[in-house]
């Protein structure tokens, strides 16, 4: 599942490196820390590695 917006992206790449201990799980703030807990590696991954060209900052909410 690709990332919709560059922030997602981020979050993403956040919950990643907290996932595979590269950085440390109580440096996670909203988003990043709901991804971790409930995401595996793989999908995160997938998320984290989307290209941030042509994506919006945040994505709009409808």
């Amino acid at each position: 599942m690709p990332a919709k917006s560059q922030a997602q992206q981020k979050a993403a790449g956040a919950a990643l490196a907290a996932k595979r201990g590269d950085m440390s799980k109580s440096e996670l703030k909203g988003a990043s820390r709901s991804m971790e807990k409930s995401m595996s590696e793989k999908e995160l991954h997938k998320m984290a590695s989307t290209s941030r060209k042509n994506k919006p900052e945040h994505n709009a909410k409808k």
